[in-house]
């Protein structure tokens, strides 16, 4: 379970630099610790697979035009290199907004049609030190190409690169449509090990906040709300996109690719199911903390409401016989005789203090048949 300060560190969470205000549109702002680019790419056809790393857009050009017949996932990481972003967005028609959108700010998911290739964005959820990433697949679909953007060299797609090395399933023969579908669904199915992950500490943390209540388990339920509402923010938009995607006539999907991209569009309800019941916990868990600490303080005022009822009739009892009233008059020395004739007793202190004893143990055989004594 993470600690109070990886729950902090959560908190702070990178934040996209905008372009400044009254910019022309299409302007690409670059970070400027913003990552050099590294190309990857697949070239596969039914029988085959070639994995290169490529440098620049002419190699890029000269791969497609050599193989036009076959499908290929060009792989982007990084936006270090403001010319080579251009140069690729003419090289393949890229109009200038939809780079803006790769590059910068944050993008919900969406999909956006133009002549020839598709416009598509998803949002990325991984767990890195202890904190959720909110990270953007950003593809550009083509009737024989993939072209896949990320911010950071390290991603969630490893699974369909290993399907691709493999010849696994239908990812070689059934086109880029199914490619697509295949980077979407590997993002959405990176969503359940982090719910996972999110049940398991609210189990942990229920248990926690019932036997010992505190606040880093409180601040912990916080962090996960946050981390939950970020959650169902990018799911929402994405079981959007995909039924947008569904009730199109897009001519890049096939009616095969439908059948799966139908049952990604479930699992987005299922983790919206899930979301929404890991919501609800963490509100009992906080109605739980707060119930918690309510009872803890009753059970603190309890104990001193019964110590200071079981002293009342002893400061009573003490405050009379402090008095001291005098026995006889000073004037005549006539004895007074109700004025406490135990003050003068020999046995009078003895005797108090066991009447006092005595309350005492009333009181608290009282109590403890009311059940006041013992833990509720």
């Amino acid at each position: 379970m993470r600690n109070r300060s990886s729950s902090r560190k959560s908190k702070k969470a990178r934040r996209k630099r905008h372009s400044p205000p009254g910019s022309s549109p299409g302007l690409i702002h670059l970070e400027p610790d913003a990552l050099k680019p590294i190309i990857n790419t697949f070239v596969y056809a039914a029988g085959e697979c070639q994995e290169n790393q490529l440098r620049t857009t002419e190699e890029i050009s000269k791969q497609l035009q050599a193989a036009p017949d076959k499908f290929h996932w060009i792989d982007v990481h990084g936006f270090g290199d403001q010319l080579f972003l251009e140069q690729l967005a003419d090289s393949f028609g890229i109009h200038r907004l939809q780079i803006e959108d790769v590059v910068n700010g944050y993008q919900r998911p969406k999909v956006e049609e133009q002549k020839n290739y598709l416009f598509i964005v998803s949002r990325v959820l991984e767990e890195k030190e202890a904190r959720l990433v909110n990270g953007q697949l950003s593809i550009f679909l083509g009737p024989n190409f993939v072209l896949t953007f990320q911010e950071m060299y390290e991603d969630v797609l490893e699974p369909v690169r290993v399907r691709l090395r493999h010849g696994k399933g239908l990812i070689r023969t059934s086109g880029s449509g199914y490619l697509a579908y295949a980077l979407m669904d590997t993002v959405i199915d990176n969503y359940f090990p982090i719910l996972e992950r999110m049940g398991e500490q609210l189990d942990q943390l229920e248990e926690e906040l019932i036997e010992s209540p505190s606040r880093e388990s409180l601040d912990q339920v916080l962090s996960i709300k946050r981390e939950l509402i970020a959650v169902r923010r990018a799911i929402w938009s994405e079981r959007d996109k995909l039924n947008e995607i569904l009730r199109s006539t897009l001519d890049f999907f096939t009616d095969q690719s439908r059948v799966y991209i139908r049952d990604t569009y479930d699992h987005t309800i299922q983790i919206l199911d899930i979301v929404d019941s890991y919501k609800e916990v963490t509100a009992s868990l906080m109605d739980v903390y707060h119930s918690s600490v309510s009872n803890k303080l009753n059970q603190v005022m309890k104990v001193l409401t019964i110590i200071s009822t079981i002293f009342i009739p002893l400061t009573f009892i003490v405050g009379v016989y402090g008095m001291n009233f005098a026995r006889e008059n000073p004037v005549d020395g006539s004895p007074l005789l109700l004025n406490m004739p135990e003050l003068y007793s020999p046995y009078g202190y003895i005797g108090v203090l066991v009447v006092m004893l005595v309350i005492v143990i009333l009181q608290v055989i009282f109590f403890f048949k009311k059940g006041w004594l013992t833990r509720s």
